[in-house]
């Protein structure tokens, strides 16, 4: 049996949007190791495709966001969500909605907006989203953060995932101090380093600059930072990368262990832990474990999978629309063309037998005569629905609307 993972560009087309030239490297020299600041000038980028002063007054006045979709924050003090939501009125009444009033309130009287979840909420970002976790390989969410002129409405902090930093509005200026604790872990947050976080904010900065419209600061995980606008309202975007680890390899090494009985048996009843006996049992246990870990068997593909299917879980590809689906399928004929849904990530494997694509909770079954056409449009090609197999036009159609159906593929 073969199995091809879904990779995405080798252009990485949304990265280099990010970071211009240095995309060729990114990994190797900045990803995970430091932070890089790349210019407008340099990119030929001003990102207001992707967001804007606009969209923040419709996503505000218009869209009825809820918490936990927005927050406010002070110089450095969160906001209880009831300064800035209220009942939406008749039909609407839970008070959990963003009161534009309020906002305006709070906004002028200093207080940051932060709306969260911008991949689900704003479709530009939501596509740019998808395109960048395709280009990563890790998962991604976005943030906008909108503060008034000279407020800052953090303190200085490190954060658990890697960010791009993207200035869309007005000016923001930045200092970057270097970690107090390297690669942080999602369970260890800046606060249980407040001190050393606070001190290293005294030092020397390795960044200080400030950002204009177009210009992109990416920071690895743990560094410290501190923002302040100038001038303008600012509006940058935050686009948080939760960086699958080595950790996360141990994690799911262990959890194979698990399937050893012997690695499951309870300690003996009693059992004093501040006794020598512990000593036997932890050398009992670590044999134990090397032992099966050793044992033959495919480890690496059964990591592999469960790394895919946390990336897979953590993530939602292109939005199907149901009705229009239906009505696509009903119209579809040979010349319809058809297209791999966007961001979904599927695991296909090919045998004698015929192709199957691994969605998570289902599997889609095809005959093998399908598996080149699938090679192809999960390229990135658009092909035509009577020739996604090496069968006739009619079979093929077939096969098409089925793929449709299971939200495999998406009518262009």
């Amino acid at each position: 049996m073969s199995a091809r993972d879904e990779r995405g560009s080798v252009r990485r087309p949304a990265l280099s949007r990010l970071v211009g030239a240095a995309a060729d490297d990114f990994g190797a020299r900045y990803w995970s190791v430091g932070p890089l600041l790349s210019r407008s000038d340099e990119l030929g980028e001003d990102f207001s495709d992707l967001f804007s002063a606009d969209a923040v007054d419709e996503l505000v006045a218009e869209r009825a966001i809820r918490t936990p979709f927005v927050r406010m924050a002070n110089e450095g003090t969160v906001l209880t969500s009831s300064r800035y939501t209220a009942s939406g009125g008749f039909g609407a009444e839970i008070g959990d909605q963003l009161s534009s009033e309020k906002v305006l309130e709070e906004y002028a009287a200093g207080s940051t907006l932060v709306l969260q979840g911008l991949h689900r909420t704003w479709e530009p970002l939501a596509t740019f989203t998808r395109q960048l976790v395709a280009d990563l390989r890790h998962p991604c969410q976005v943030n906008a953060y909108i503060t008034p002129a000279a407020s800052r409405g953090f303190d200085p902090h490190y954060d658990v995932h890697d960010v791009f930093v993207v200035q869309v509005h007005g000016e923001k200026h930045w200092t970057i101090h270097a970690p107090v604790h390297q690669d942080p872990l999602s369970d260890q947050p800046w606060t249980d380093h407040r001190d050393a976080v606070a001190t290293r904010a005294l030092e020397q900065p390795a960044i200080d600059a400030t950002l204009r419209p177009g210009d992109v600061l990416y920071l690895p995980r743990g560094w410290i930072h501190s923002a302040t606008a100038l001038g303008d309202t600012s509006i940058h975007l935050t686009l948080g990368v939760a960086a699958l680890t080595r950790y996360e390899i141990v994690e799911r090494v262990l959890a194979a262990a698990a399937q050893e009985p012997g690695l499951r048996q309870s300690l003996p009843l009693g059992f004093d832990a501040s006794s020598p006996e512990l000593e036997s049992i932890v050398g009992d246990t670590v044999r134990a474990l090397q032992q099966q870990l050793s044992a033959p068997g495919d480890l690496e593909s059964t990591v592999a999978q469960r790394l895919d299917r946390r990336l897979r879980d953590s993530i939602r590809p292109e939005p199907v629309r149901p009705l229009a689906t239906i009505d696509a399928l009903g119209a579809m004929i040979a010349s319809t063309r058809v297209q791999w849904r966007g961001g979904l990530s599927a695991r296909v494997e090919q045998d004698d037998s015929g192709v199957r694509i691994v969605l998570g909770s289902k599997t889609v079954s095809l005959p093998l005569e399908c598996a080149a056409a699938l090679d192809r449009i999960r390229d990135g090609r658009i092909e035509r629905a009577g020739e996604l197999a090496d069968l006739d036009a009619d079979s093929s159609l077939v096969v098409a609307r089925r793929l449709v159906r299971e939200g495999v593929l998406v009518v262009r």
